[in-house]
């Protein structure tokens, strides 16, 4: 698998994450909840208006939005 951003991981699927474009108290967060380079994350549900999306990482469920999973790149 090519590398990509999380946003496009489409439901069912499993990736790794290679880095994030996250700066400050927002990239803090995101490694926090466990969104770190080389875990493994699984994309869950997207909203009907594409707009948020449910991750598994590390048995937690975290929703995110779209401008988040952007800047967070998976192979």
């Amino acid at each position: 698998m090519a590398e990509t951003t999380l946003d496009i991981l489409q439901p069912g699927r499993k990736a790794h994450i290679t880095h994030l474009l996250l700066e400050g108290a927002v990239r803090r967060r995101m490694m926090d909840l466990g969104f770190v380079p080389g875990a493994a994350v699984d994309a869950l549900h997207k909203s009907p208006c594409g707009g948020i999306a449910a991750y598994g990482v590390h048995g937690a469920v975290i929703a995110l939005r779209g401008d988040d999973a952007r800047k967070i790149f998976v192979e």
